[in-house]
């Protein structure tokens, strides 16, 4: 026969939801800081396509 489950306590709830927007929260940081990177061009571990200049 089916049991029912023990009810989470509120507290380990929102210790999971701080740890979710906590790594959400540095993976925003990291994304913005490699934009800021890409836009100076002043980054070396990331490649990306550079547009092609004709010689005339």
């Amino acid at each position: 026969m089916a049991v029912p489950k023990k009810k989470t306590s509120k507290s380990k709830r929102d210790q999971r939801k701080a740890t979710w927007k906590r790594k959400a929260a540095l993976q925003a940081q990291r994304a913005l800081s490699l934009g800021k990177s890409v836009l100076t061009g002043r980054s070396t571990g990331f490649v990306y396509p550079q547009p092609d200049e004709e010689e005339e």
